[in-house]
């Protein structure tokens, strides 16, 4: 056997099969590796990425946009594809309507502008940011009331510009996945780059899988798994992950009772479960460097809720409503057990769902909401939805939440960089670095006549990749795959491989 088939031997783990641990696992075969096996937590593949079933059409419990399209490797691998697979939904997110607590509609005149002002931040957000060394939180705030007092806003109601600043707040907290904005650091929020183009293009009628198929190539080899077929063990979770054997190699113990040794294990896991697993995941236990990456990084939930009507009850033309609660009505759930109310921020359309609307929630209400039963999250909605519009509101006929923090394979939904980021100079290049062991280069094939050189280098046999990982797109879908890519290039630059080794690279 040859030194390269040796190399394209190695046993190579990646755990969970989320977008970037099926990127990783997909693109260390398109290099060559044929001994890989991915090992899910999960009865399902992908991760954060979980379409189901649900009125006329599927919902997006977990990721739902492509965020922009320029530099976006998720955008590039629709364009590929023959099927238009992405549309705007914009709009709907842009035309929604601000209603109070008194049912009053905010007048469109009015809320177009309040729109306009934390529109016109966004711009001005990269500049100003940079000299920030406070949160975001008291940046917007700054910013949002020092605009409002400009002679052309000054007939806009104080009252109503507070209500409609509160709900932004929760929105932009639903953008980050913090509990509140104060928590994220202004200078950290630039590490963030936004992908040129339209930043909500959602997967029209089929969901996120879409991607998921792309990634496996599923639909090209008409098979559920494509090229992970026969790879993949689900329902296993990776409960020990020793990294410091005397062979150089990593012993994993799975939760089906099996233990496996691998030449290389990247770890895609979520930062919520690095959070809470890490100090019993790793034997011996990770570096204080890491350490400090993991806590250091924040991570957050944002939950949806799915309400079915038998018949929608809304104008053909209304895309949705954000709530403004006046101060005298949030004293009637304030204390209650309709307190969690509070941080439900705005219930949208739902493209390719004619009966349903989607609600938002987030921070420690979002968690809590997790908790709750079925019969009593549906209640608080209705209460919502008959406190704040004006229609005669039918009771629903189906209904559906995410819970992506009660989840012990999950415990939330996305990172960010806070304040407690910046304070601990820690970042995503510190989670990405991977584990190493001294070892000699790997030979490469060479003629008889070559003289054998080798010489001692670092040998990754623990990675790390997940969004999280990503130091200018976390918290997007795109980010997660580039980290999953990242590390199989990682791999196969060690081993001197490229992606058109084994003849058989794939269209992606």
């Amino acid at each position: 056997m040859s030194q390269t088939q040796r190399n394209l031997d190695r046993k190579i783990v990646v755990i969970g099969a989320g977008a970037s641990g099926i990127a990783c696992a997909t693109k260390l075969l398109e290099y060559g590796f044929q001994n890989v096996l991915v090992v899910e937590a999960e009865e399902r593949v992908g991760g954060r990425i979980h379409t189901i079933p649900f009125g006329d059409n599927v919902i997006d419990l977990g990721a739902q946009w492509c965020h922009g399209e320029r530099d976006n490797i998720v955008y590039e691998l629709t364009r590929r594809q023959e099927e238009e697979l992405l549309e705007s939904t914009g709009p709907v997110y842009e035309n929604y309507q601000c209603v109070r607590s008194n049912r009053e509609v905010v007048p469109e005149n009015v809320a177009s502008r309040l729109k306009a002002i934390v529109g016109d931040s966004l711009v001005s957000r990269q500049l100003e940011l940079r000299h920030c060394s406070g949160s975001l939180g008291s940046y917007l705030t700054n910013k949002f009331y020092e605009t409002l007092r400009r002679p052309e806003n000054a007939d806009i109601d104080a009252v109503v510009a507070r209500e409609f600043f509160d709900n932004y707040q929760k929105f932009e907290n639903s953008v980050e996945a913090s509990d509140t904005l104060e928590q994220v650091s202004g200078r950290g929020y630039l590490d963030y780059w936004e992908c040129e183009g339209d930043i909500l293009l959602n997967w029209k009628d089929k969901g996120y899988v879409e991607l998921l198929k792309l990634l496996m190539r599923a639909r090209e080899l008409k098979s559920e798994l494509g090229v992970l077929e026969q790879r993949l063990l689900l329902g296993t979770r990776a409960l020990k992950i020793n990294w410091n054997r005397n062979d150089g190699r990593v012993e994993l113990e799975l939760s089906n009772g099996e233990n496996c040794i691998a030449d290389h294990v990247v770890v895609t896991v979520s930062l919520g479960v690095l959070k809470e697993q890490h100090w019993r995941l790793f034997e011996p236990k990770l570096p204080v460097e890491k350490q400090r990456a993991i806590e250091g990084l924040a991570f957050g939930t944002v939950n949806k809720i799915f309400v079915e009507f038998p018949v929608a009850f809304w104008p053909d033309d209304w895309t949705g409503f954000t709530l403004l609660w006046r101060d005298e009505d949030l004293d009637d759930i304030r204390g209650t057990s309709r307190a969690w109310l509070e941080d439900v921020f705005g219930f949208y359309r739902v493209s390719y769902q004619p009966r349903i609307l989607a609600g938002w929630i987030t921070n420690v209400n979002g968690r809590h909401m997790e908790t709750l039963p079925e019969d009593e999250i549906l209640s608080g909605c209705m209460y919502l939805f008959r406190r704040f519009l004006h229609w005669n509101i039918p009771d629903p006929s189906s209904f559906r939440t995410s819970a992506w923090h009660t989840n012990e394979n999950f415990r939330g939904s996305y990172s960010y960089r806070s304040m407690e980021t910046e304070n601990l100079g820690t970042g995503a290049r510190e989670l990405a670095h991977p584990l190493t062991v001294v070892s000699t280069t790997p030979e490469r094939e060479r003629e008889p006549s070559d003289e054998l050189q080798q010489s001692r280098c670092d040998k990754p046999i623990v990675q790390f990749a997940g969004e999280a990982s990503s130091e200018h797109y976390y918290s997007t879908v795109h980010g997660a795959v580039e980290a999953g890519w990242r590390e199989a290039k990682r791999l196969a630059d060690f081993y001197g491989q490229s992606a058109s080794w084994s003849g058989t690279k794939s269209q992606l």
